[in-house]
């Protein structure tokens, strides 16, 4: 039976698994189309509703949250970031805000390691050999040289619960754990992943090979690898980042790998996405940067677990406690 009378409107097709257990509990309205709603679509969708799934597609700051129903309570977002969504807006309407973390832990570390492969070992660049003319061109000793991982330092920029999960792994592939958090990680985890810690950016990102950015999107982090910063890198290094655009001044990180002031970049995400910078879309096409469509947590085990935790949170909430994962004013992840 639905739970309550409360309606749920969901903003993007979720995978079936997902919907037919909400369409279960609740009163729910989907988007049959699997296309973004226009601001329009999200104010008028949501005029009748309690809980509102919404997703990173969806534009929620301060001037749509304040056109929402009256009746709206929940905005119970089907991701981990929410910075779409104006968290204080929200607050000051007496709507509850919440997110989906901890489920794309596995799925991300493991594309963060992907990537961490596919720029020094020119993976992309290989298979584009052969989609030429469909043969191989034959091996020399000089062909395709990439440069092996084992032994070479990484960097990871935030030692969370992802930035953990990486170093996990790269340290099976033989790579130095170096990490720059907010804190020191215990010693027992140090001692584990064989991992240093620095308490300067600048003087890590001097020191390691690979960086690979793993932090909240925040005021402070905006541009944390910008153009002083990538000239204190090797210029050998590579840089990764599946986290959050903001993070890297693009224009900066453009000039610098065309200026071969670094060897290259992978990136999941982009500062300037509709269009893409077209100097970057030129960089891989030169096979100088590995572009990937965020792609990071796109497997069907995450996105069925993201729909279980939005419907835990929905239920915590309609049953009149607090949902587990409340994103609270000033705290966007």
């Amino acid at each position: 039976m639905p739970h309550t009378n409360a309606r749920v409107v969901v903003t993007r097709q979720l995978p079936i698994q997902v919907e037919e257990r909400m369409a279960a509990l609740f009163h729910v309205a989907f988007n049959t189309a699997d296309k973004a709603f226009t601001t329009q679509q999200l104010i008028e969708a949501a005029q009748n509703c309690d809980v509102l799934v919404s997703t990173i597609t969806d534009n929620l700051d301060a001037d749509v949250i304040n056109q929402l129903g009256d009746r709206v309570r929940m905005i119970a977002q089907f991701g981990n970031g929410v910075d779409n969504v104006d968290v204080n807006a929200a607050a000051a309407r007496n709507i509850t805000v919440t997110n989906t973390p901890s489920v794309l832990t596995d799925d991300t570390a493991d594309m963060t390691m992907a990537l961490i492969l596919a720029v020094p070992r020119r993976l992309v660049e290989g298979s584009q050999v052969l989609l030429k003319d469909g043969s191989w061109p034959g091996w020399s000793p000089n062909w395709m040289l990439g440069r092996r991982l084992s032994g070479k330092k990484l960097g990871i920029v935030g030692m969370g619960r992802i930035g953990t999960a990486v170093a996990r792994r790269a340290k099976a592939f033989g790579l130095n754990i170096h990490y720059y958090s907010r804190s020191k990680r215990p010693e027992s985890l140090e001692d584990e992943l064989g991992a240093t810690y620095w308490d300067n950016l600048e003087e890590m990102l001097a020191e390691v090979d690979i960086v690979t950015l793993h932090t909240p999107s925040t005021k402070a982090t905006r541009h944390l690898i910008n153009r002083d910063n990538i000239g204190r890198m090797k210029p050998d290094a590579f840089l990764v980042n599946l986290a959050r655009p903001n993070l890297i001044d693009e224009d900066a990180l453009i000039k610098a790998i065309q200026s071969d002031q670094i060897s290259g970049a992978a990136l999941d995400v982009f500062e300037h996405h509709k269009p893409i910078n077209p100097e970057l879309l030129e960089l891989a096409r030169a096979n100088k940067v590995v572009l990937t469509a965020h792609m990071g947590s796109a497997t069907l085990e995450s996105r069925i677990e993201m729909g279980e935790t939005v419907l835990v949170n929905i239920r915590t909430f309609l049953d009149g406690h607090q949902p587990p994962h409340r994103v609270l004013p000033d705290q966007k992840g």
